[in-house]
């Protein structure tokens, strides 16, 4: 059954628009309604139903932690993955059925939402297959879809209604939330920012987070892209970027690194911030004891009133006038619960927001155009058109 209303968008008012039942039980749930000011009276978390499509990397560290402590908001009904035998453990862990392929959960009456862990080698497919049956969807794998595949995958999602949230587990690191506090009321805007990930090669072969379309490094090269749009809060305009991919210690090795100009005119010469960016895989296993010797920062960035240091995901130094302030953020919620409890809020709320996809396809635009950038050996403008 469908019901017509009002619904609010991010850049909208007022549109006349079908929505599903999600959003009428939600407002149910949630108890009377005041209609002069338009908000309840009392709220109450609803749960959701969700069936879990790949366990992915970080279901042990991440994942399954996360849905033990939000029990009060997510209830797991079916669980597939790659290795039926990792699917049947988590589906025991949880009281839910372990099923064959992403379809199979996605057609059960008794899943509201997907959380797409992992993709393996089935790419967007899950996501096409939300849409077409109207299941919200918070995926893992948003960063790892070809680039030509984004366009056709906003279109679908934006058709569906669905709600859907990419997941950015940068942005959401206690010490990331807590800088853009710092960036809003004491260290001022952002000029140069320095962001750096040294893998050993090993880590782009991990069975449970393999990608058809990225290696590991770039995947983890859009993250930091990603991370830098965020932090410095607008939009780059060119990027350069170089690479090298030599033998060392017997295997092959990548490294790559971007610059990013925040300027608002394409000029080399501009006065914007600039981000400049690199992703290290060229220690062999044998060789992981050096990984983290003198490591540099996660992200370095200089500000107008400052400087600051992060190491994620929770900590986080910085200087001004005053001297040097440490703060240790290991008391705030992990990443897994603060991503997971957004996505709730995403699906709950009558507020239907979509910039994820929007952010996802940025960063795998600004990907490609550095890639672009090594083949032809010139800086590359951007264009999120």
């Amino acid at each position: 059954m469908q019901f017509k209303t009002n619904i609010i968008y991010d850049d909208q008012v007022n549109n006349d628009l079908t929505v599903n039942r999600h959003d009428v039980a939600f407002r149910f749930a949630i108890g009377p309604w005041n209609e002069e000011i338009k908000t309840p009276h009392s709220v109450l978390p609803m749960k959701l139903s969700v069936g879990l499509i790949g366990l992915g990397a970080d279901w042990e560290s991440r994942y399954r932690p996360a849905l033990r402590a939000l029990s009060d908001r997510f209830e797991v009904k079916a669980v597939c993955a790659a290795v039926q035998q990792r699917a049947e453990r988590a589906a025991r862990d949880f009281g839910a059925l372990a099923v064959d392929g992403f379809r199979a959960i996605t057609e059960r009456d008794d899943v509201e939402a997907l959380l797409i862990l992992s993709t393996d080698w089935i790419g967007p497919l899950p996501i096409f297959a939300a849409c077409d049956f109207g299941k919200a969807v918070y995926s893992s794998a948003a960063l790892d879809i070809e680039p030509t595949q984004v366009h056709e995958l906003k279109k679908r999602v934006d058709e569906s209604g669905i709600a859907f949230m990419a997941e950015l587990p940068r942005r959401y690191a206690p010490a990331t939330l807590r800088l853009k506090e710092l960036i809003a009321t004491r260290l001022g805007a952002p000029k140069l920012l320095f962001c750096h990930e040294r893998l050993t090669v090993e880590d782009s072969t991990n069975a449970y987070d393999r990608s058809q379309f990225q290696t590991a490094a770039l995947r983890h090269l859009t993250e930091l892209a990603d991370w830098c749009r965020y932090v410095v809060g607008t939009e780059p305009t060119s990027i350069l970027s170089a690479r090298n991919q030599p033998e060392v210690g017997g295997g092959a090795s990548f490294y790559q690194s971007a610059s990013l100009n925040f300027s608002e005119s394409s000029d080399h010469g501009g006065e914007g911030p600039l981000a400049q960016l690199s992703i290290g895989q060229y220690l062999p296993e044998k060789w992981r004891d050096a990984l983290p010797f003198r490591r540099p920062a996660s992200l370095q960035i200089c500000c107008e009133n400052g400087v600051a240091f992060i190491d994620l995901p929770s900590t986080l130094i910085w200087f001004d006038d005053a001297g040097q302030h440490s703060e240790s953020l290991d008391s705030e919620r992990p990443v897994g619960e603060q991503m997971l409890t957004h996505f709730h809020r995403a699906v709950t709320s009558l507020i239907r927001k979509t910039s994820d996809l929007d952010d996802a396809y940025k960063a795998l635009t600004m990907v490609t155009a550095a890639n672009e950038s090594v083949r032809d050996h010139k800086r590359v403008l951007l264009n999120f058109e």
